[in-house]
């Protein structure tokens, strides 16, 4: 079985092409380890530390080249980290059942905490005003056994809802989403929150609730290294947690930058930029430490997502020889 999934996520990586480049940025000449990084998808503000830290030279600081790329959902990120085409992958804590199947990386630090930074979204007029009104609705999401995927299972089991309630249906990103919801094939997209708030400036689409109200304890994303990077360079590991935790500090200790880069990377107005970092910089983690109840929850949804038949193991979903991150600004 092990082999068999492994096979199919290699068979499926040939179609999936290079990682799409965010942007070649000139790095140092001193930084001489080069970390190929990929978020799980391009358009999210919560990956946007990333930027940041090349930008403001912290990942050079600490001897890193980051080669950056994007990837376009869970399935699609865990097969650049099984074909090797990737080092370090930034993806969602439902992510980390992949490792349990056989993708030979683990998460190294958790990164976000509650799904603050996901809603649900849908066109500008649509019918659908309130979280009752999405029962029986189809609901797009990135790809299956993704994080929006299991918000959409999640909402239905709090309402109660049952198989009565919202389909979940595996499109994609942004373009075939906004597509879709034009031609009325799916009635509404789970994504990334910056996103809902640009297209309701636009008038394209409406933000309907965030995914908070239906989740306790979460772990949204985490940190991914593949396992022959943790084996046998260690210290290259924990150099990229060491700076993706010092740009966390840095962009708690400056909005005004933050926001800048953050909204030229994602194409997002100020007004966006700012009112998404307000809401969304106080759930990143500041040492990458593993939450017990986070990491139950994870658990628990990976059965509910048919992800796995038996909760895992800790030791089988991520690694804890990395955390807490100490940060020296």
């Amino acid at each position: 079985m092990r082999h068999s999934f492994l096979a199919g996520l290699l068979r499926a990586s040939m179609t999936v092409g290079a990682p799409v480049l965010l942007g070649a940025l000139s790095v140092p000449a001193h930084a001489a380890e080069t970390l190929r990084v990929a978020k799980v998808v391009p358009f999210a503000w919560t990956f946007t530390p990333l930027d940041i830290g090349m930008q403001t030279g912290i990942f050079a600081k600490h001897g890193l080249d980051i080669e950056a790329s994007a990837s376009a959902g869970d399935a699609k990120l865990q097969q650049l980290l099984t074909a090797g085409s990737i080092d370090i992958g930034i993806g969602s804590g439902p992510g980390m059942a992949f490792s349990v199947k056989g993708v030979p990386a683990h998460a190294v630090a958790a990164m976000y905490g509650l799904p603050r930074n996901m809603a649900v979204m849908v066109g500008y007029d649509s019918d659908i005003k309130t979280v009752d009104d999405l029962k029986g609705k189809k609901l797009g999401c990135t790809t299956v056994g993704s994080l929006t995927a299991w918000i959409g299972d999640r909402i239905n089991a709090k309402e109660g809802w049952g198989d009565k309630g919202i389909q979940v249906v595996p499109i994609g990103g942004m373009p075939p989403a906004r597509a879709a919801i034009k031609t009325h094939q799916i009635d509404g997209y789970i994504g990334a929150l910056e996103t809902g708030y640009t297209l309701e400036e636009a008038k394209e689409w409406r933000v309907i609730t965030t995914a908070t109200p239906f989740v306790d304890h979460f772990i949204t994303h985490v940190i991914f290294a593949r396992d022959e990077l943790i084996a046998k360079h260690p210290d290259q590991v924990r150099a990229f947690l060491q700076g993706w935790f010092e740009t966390i500090a840095f962009m708690k200790a400056n909005k005004a930058k933050s926001v800048e880069i953050s909204a030229k990377v994602l194409d997002l107005s100020p007004a966006v930029a700012g009112r998404t970092y307000d809401e969304q910089i106080g759930y990143f983690s500041t040492d990458g430490v593993f939450d017990p109840a986070a990491v139950a929850v994870l658990k628990q949804s990976y059965i509910e997502m048919g992800l796995l038949k038996d909760k895992p193991a800790d030791k089988d979903l991520f690694s804890t020889q990395f955390v807490p991150v100490k940060v020296g600004m």
